[in-house]
C-alpha cells in the first residue's frame, strides 16, 4: 500500500504556530498537506492517527559520537548501526558521523565502518562524516586529547578525504594554527562546511578564517577563546559575520539560559543549530566510559574527564528540543533550529520541512517532546 494518510496532528510551519493539519504521503514523499480539520477520503490507504501529537520535520543532528553505549570511532559496523538506531528512537532522522581526535588508522577504520553501514541504516540515515579535529588547539582541547592533536597536514587530509569518497561534510578546525588558512583553502574546494572549535583565535584571526571560508561554529561557547570586552575572541567575531551558523548543546549545563537566548536574539533560527555532541553515555545514564582515549565519569547526567572537563553530552535531540523551548525560544524556532536549518547547511534540499515534494521524515511528539513515532521516508521505524 504505497498510500499513507496521517491526521489528527499539529503541525508548526516557520511562520505559524501548531495547527490541525493532514497529510498525504506516497512512495516516502509528502504528496499533499492541508491545514485545518479535513474530512479523510474513502478508498485503500493506510491510516495513521496522531491523536493530537505535534508533527514536526525529523530532526538533524549534524554532530553526534555515540549512544547505547557505542562509540562510533570502535571502527565497527554495528556502532553506527546502533547509534542510527538510538537517534530514531529520540525523533532524529539524519545524522553525521563525527569524529574524535584520534590516530590516522583509527579514523580510518571508523570512515571505512560508515561506508559499510550507509545505505543500509536500521534507523536515521547517515547524511555524512564530520570531522571534529585533529587539527585542533591544544590550549582549548577541551576532551579532546592532546596526544592526538597536530598541525594541519594537507597530505594527511588528502588522504582522508581519499578515503572517505565523498562523505566528509564538515570538518571541525582552528584556523589560527600553522597552516589553518591553507587549510581552509583546501577544504573550501572541497565544497565541505567548515566549521572552527577547539580554538584559541582572536577576533582578528577569527575574521580571516570566516573572510577565507570558514562559515560554522562548532558547540558555539564552548572549547575557544571567550568573549571579553578588550579581546572579543572568535565567538563576537561569528556574530558580526551573517554566513556564520551557530551549534549549540542545550542540556542544561553547557549554555547557560541567558546564552541561549543571546544566540537567538542575534542570529536567528536561521543561524543556529541544535546538537548533542553525545558520546555512548546517550541512553545509558550515569556510570563509567571510555571516550577519545579518556576515562569518563557520567554523573546526574553530566559526563566530565577526571579534571572535571565537560566531555561531550548526554542530551537528546528530542530532549535538546524540549529544553530550547523551556528557555523560551518560541516552539516554530526551536523546531527550525532542530530541523529545517541544519537540512539547509547540509544542503538536503527535500528535508527539514513538512511540505509537498518533501521526504516523509517525521517525528510525532506529546506535549513533553517524548517521541511517539519516528517515520523515515515514509515508513515507521520500529
Amino acid at each position: 500500500m504505497s498510500l499513507k494518510i496521517v491526521h489528527n496532528v499539529n503541525v508548526v510551519q516557520p511562520t505559524d504556530h501548531a495547527q490541525p493539519a493532514t497529510l498525504w504521503i506516497r512512495n516516502g514523499v509528502i504528496e499533499k498537506l492541508e491545514i485545518g480539520k479535513t474530512s479523510l477520503p474513502e478508498g485503500n490507504y493506510e491510516r495513521i492517527d496522531g491523536q493530537g501529537h505535534l508533527l514536526i520535520p525529523g530532526m538533524i543532528d549534524v554532530h553526534i559520537h555515540g549512544a547505547n553505549g557505542f562509540d562510533m570511532m570502535d571502527g565497527t559496523e554495528r556502532s553506527i548501526q546502533e547509534v542510527s538506531r538510538a537517534c530514531a528512537a529520540t525523533g532524529c532522522t539524519s545524522f553525521l558521523a563525527t569524529s574524535v581526535s584520534s590516530t590516522m588508522e583509527d579514523l580510518l577504520a571508523m570512515i571505512r565502518s560508515v561506508k559499510r553501514v550507509i545505505g543500509h541504516e536500521i534507523g536515521a540515515m547517515i547524511a555524512g562524516l564530520h570531522l571534529e579535529g585533529p587539527y585542533l588547539n591544544p590550549k582549548r582541547k577541551g576532551m579532546q586529547n592532546e596526544r592526538f592533536l597536530r598541525h594541519p597536514n594537507l597530505k594527511e587530509i588528502d588522504d582522508i578525504f581519499h578515503e572517505a569518497e565523498g562523505l566528509i561534510k564538515m570538518v571541525t578546525i582552528a584556523p589560527e594554527l600553522p597552516g589553518g588558512l591553507e587549510l581552509i583553502s583546501y577544504l573550501k574546494d572541497k565544497g565541505v562546511i567548515i566549521a572552527v572549535a577547539h580554538s584559541d583565535a582572536t577576533y582578528e584571526e577569527a575574521k580571516l578564517a570566516f573572510k577565507a571560508g570558514a562559515s560554522h561554529v562548532t558547540h558555539c561557547f564552548n572549547g575557544m577563546r571567550p568573549i571579553h570586552h578588550r579581546d572579543p575572541g572568535l565567538v563576537a567575531a561569528a556574530f558580526e559575520e551573517e554566513h556564520v551558523s551557530l551549534q549549540a548543546i542545550v542540556d542544561g549545563i553547557h549554555l547557560h539560559p541567558a546564552i541561549i537566548r543571546l544566540m537567538h536574539r542575534l542570529k536567528g533560527p536561521e543561524g543556529i543549530v541544535l546538537i548533542t555532541d553525545a558520546l555512548q553515555a546517550m541512553g545509558l545514564g550515569d556510570g563509567n566510559y571510555m571516550f577519545g582515549g579518556h576515562h569518563v565519569t557520567v554523573a546526574g547526567g553530566i559526563a566530565r574527564l577526571e579534571d572535571g572537563t565537560l566531555a561531550s553530552s548526554t542530551v537528546t535531540m528530542n530532549e535538546a528540543l524540549r529544553l530550547t523551548i523551556e528557555t523560551g525560544i518560541p516552539l516554530k524556532d526551536a523546531v527550525q533550529m532542530a530541523s529545517t536549518t541544519p537540512a539547509r547547511i547540509l544542503n538536503l534540499g527535500t528535508k527539514g520541512k513538512i511540505s509537498a515534494g518533501c521526504d516523509a521524515d517525521l517525528v510525532l511528539l506529546d506535549e513533553q517532546c517524548q517521541v511517539q513515532w519516528t517515520m523515515i521516508n515514509g515508513e515507521l521505524i520500529k
